[in-house]
């Protein structure tokens, strides 16, 4: 029964698989909680998707790929604001014409050449295929997103809860507003080769969005978040074993379960609180 257990991670590259999981899962499970508090859930949708122009020109640079990826992410962080402070669009509609946009010169651009990377790799990841390389750069991204966001993490939420308050209190919002962009970029380019595109935004919105239905405190809602996140990167590559599917995959599929439960449990206790206030 034992070996039935453990026979997953005796070999490598299941091994390697787990622990980028926990690696990229730490960070964006923090950074999604600042996130869904600022209402900032579909930007990380929009970089994610408006990476792969970068990817290509990267390529065809013959740079590493993370380079054109971070870049183009900024470009677009910076571009939805420009565009947002000097016409009157909407930021949500902003951010949708510019990782439409970006997104599908990307597709274009990767047609026209001749390239032996794999579009599903890039949009799905490809986290069975991680190397010791990929882990260090993954350990040195997450070491640095950690520390700021720790040293910061006071002044960026004042800054995500109320900007007005943040303002009177003497913070840089500018900074704080392009810095947690950069963060973002940074945490989109450490998940690219093991998630992909598409399944970033899963780890980018989901986890906030579970800590956030269960508590109302917000470093309450930091560990739900990262805990749930972290348990469903364990059992999402455990059974993507047994299960013959990919990882990334069911990791989100256990993070959509945990977010569910939680909604059920709030709702339960919802409705009780609800019935004994009617009571008495």
């Amino acid at each position: 029964m034992f070996d039935f257990l453990i026979s997953p991670f005796q070999y490598g590259f299941m091994l390697n698989a787990l622990i980028i999981a926990i690696l990229i899962s730490i960070p964006a499970s923090i950074l999604s909680c600042f996130l869904v508090l600022k209402g900032w859930s579909l930007i990380g949708d929009a970089i994610s998707h408006a990476v792969l122009p970068g990817i290509v020109i990267a390529y065809i640079l013959n740079i590493p790929l993370i380079i054109g990826a971070f870049f183009a992410g900024l470009f677009c962080s910076l571009a939805t604001g420009f565009l947002k402070n000097n016409s009157r669009v909407k930021e949500d509609t902003v951010m949708g014409v510019v990782f439409s946009g970006m997104f599908a010169l990307g597709i274009v651009m990767y047609t026209k050449i001749e390239t032996n990377v794999h579009l599903d790799h890039i949009l799905f990841g490809n986290l069975l295929g991680i190397n010791n390389i990929d882990l260090i750069f993954s350990t040195v991204i997450t070491i640095s997103i950690l520390t700021i966001l720790l040293l910061k993490w006071k002044d960026l939420l004042v800054f995500c809860f109320d900007i007005t308050h943040a303002r009177s209190l003497g913070l840089n919002i500018t900074i704080l507003h392009y810095g947690l962009l950069i963060i973002l970029s940074l945490i989109i380019v450490s998940n690219l080769k093991a998630v992909g595109i598409i399944l970033s935004i899963a780890l980018l919105i989901i986890p906030g969005a579970t800590g956030f239905l269960i508590s109302k405190d917000f470093k309450r809602m930091l560990i739900i978040a990262t805990l749930s996140t972290v348990t469903a990167a364990l059992f999402g590559v455990y059974t993507s074993y047994y299960i013959d599917s990919s990882p990334a995959p069911t990791i989100v599929l256990f993070m959509t379960m945990n977010f569910l439960l939680a909604y059920i449990l709030f709702s339960t206790k919802k409705t009780l609180n609800i019935a004994n206030k009617t009571k008495n």
